[in-house]
């Protein structure tokens, strides 16, 4: 079975944006949740900072949706290496 490249791209990269999303917007509401997830986000991420502002939680989702989705690309991509041509039953 081989996984389409380009499907779990893009799944990968919704899940982690939503997730950093979430994240992000509960710690506008409520500051201490999240707070540690968030400064280490932002101590990779360029550009994000954890300064409690929405556009820097639209930056860390922008972030999270191409970061995700490469990530789920080389995934897919290496699973399929490895995974080789299937045989019919």
């Amino acid at each position: 079975m081989r996984l389409s490249v380009k499907g779990l791209g893009l799944a990968a990269g919704i899940i982690w944006a939503g997730g950093i999303l979430c994240v992000g917007l509960v710690n506008l509401w409520a500051p201490p949740y999240g707070a540690g997830f968030l400064a280490a986000i932002s101590s990779i991420y360029p550009g994000f900072h954890n300064s409690r502002h929405f556009l820097d939680v639209l930056v860390g989702t922008g972030y999270g949706l191409v970061d995700g989705g490469i990530g789920g690309w080389i995934f897919a991509w290496l699973y399929n290496c490895f995974a080789g041509k299937t045989v019919a039953s």
